[in-house]
């Protein structure tokens, strides 16, 4: 088709889209054809504008790499990530769910652990916590055998991979819930952090004047097959920044209640002093089971990284 104006461009690349053979394709990229050609009369869009939103595309994707990905870290800066688990969980958004987040940390192939085991692979700091979670369906019946893959950062705001420090697979783990849908593990209690700010994201959140840290949480993933692949995140009750999360991945059906122990004895004798613990209940519900792409797939092999914190103004 030739173009004759502005207003024929959007149908000439609607009739050619026509020709693929795959319907959903048709419909996915049809509309974000359509969404995107308004968004550019609207705005009015100049060229230089335009030159500038696709250098930072092509940033984005330049500082991804096998132990840091940008574009996760974006999707979720704009609230992407989080409308897209709200519409996919809980009735498709009708009620509350125990899906969050993936993050752009999660790793495939973490150590098998037995029940009870700590994930705590290197000297790490920090209080130690013990946590019992269940897997329910719908219904509240236990399931049993849903193999769950959990991970955290340290108390000092790195993740293994970011960190040379920290031992291979450090505060992660995966476990098999028994017949009671339970699950039991040792770690540290987690601590906020803020996320990488050297590339787009940075650049992001500073224009807005945003900080960029997120609330303590331990990370969650639920998979057996018959179910919908679920991951979680449980954030700390007690931290300040539940309600400003750079995530935007807090709900309430994921706040959790870490609970100090002062004069009660551990789990394990090994622990002297305070120490905490955490219980929470997950639905998963039936569905395809599928494992994402990683976003990461490799430890850091360079230094450790220095971690910068901008505050909200």
């Amino acid at each position: 088709m030739i173009i004759d104006n502005e207003a024929a461009v959007t149908d000439a690349v609607l009739a050619e889209l026509a020709r693929a053979p795959d319907a959903r394709l048709r419909e996915i990229m049809g509309a974000a054809i359509r969404h995107l050609h308004a968004f550019v009369r609207e705005t009015r869009l100049t060229e230089i504008e335009f030159h500038q939103a696709c250098a930072l595309i092509a940033r984005l994707g330049q500082a991804t790499t096998p132990s840091h990905n940008e574009v996760v870290l974006m999707a979720g800066s704009l609230g992407l990530s989080s409308l897209v688990c709200l519409l996919n969980n809980g009735a498709n958004g009708r009620e509350p769910t125990t899906a969050n987040l993936m993050g752009p940390f999660w790793r495939a192939d973490a150590p098998a652990m037995e029940h009870g085991a700590s994930i705590v692979r290197s000297p790490t700091p920090g209080s130690p916590v013990f946590i019992d979670a269940w897997v329910v369906d719908p219904a509240g019946k236990p399931v049993e055998g849903v193999q769950v893959d959990v991970w955290q950062s340290s108390s000092e705001g790195f993740y293994e991979n970011q960190d040379p420090q920290q031992a291979e697979m450090n505060l992660r783990g995966r476990f098999t819930t028994d017949a009671e849908g339970h699950i039991a593990f040792r770690s540290i209690k987690p601590a906020g952090y803020p996320i990488p700010v050297d590339g787009p994201v940075g650049d992001w959140l500073r224009v807005q004047g945003r900080h960029n840290l997120r609330p303590a949480h331990i990370h969650f993933m639920f998979y057996k097959p018959g179910y919908k692949t679920q991951f979680s995140q449980v954030y700390s009750s007690d931290d300040p920044n539940l309600d400003s999360d750079v995530q935007f991945g807090v709900t309430r059906a994921l706040i959790g209640e870490y609970v100090l122990h002062r004069a009660q004895r551990a789990p394990a004798r090994d622990v002297q002093g305070e120490w905490y613990s955490l219980t929470h209940r997950f639905v998963i519900e039936p569905g395809e089971a599928r494992l994402p792409k990683p976003p990461i797939t490799a430890k850091t092999g360079g230094a450790r990284p220095a971690l910068t914190i901008l505050w909200r103004t």
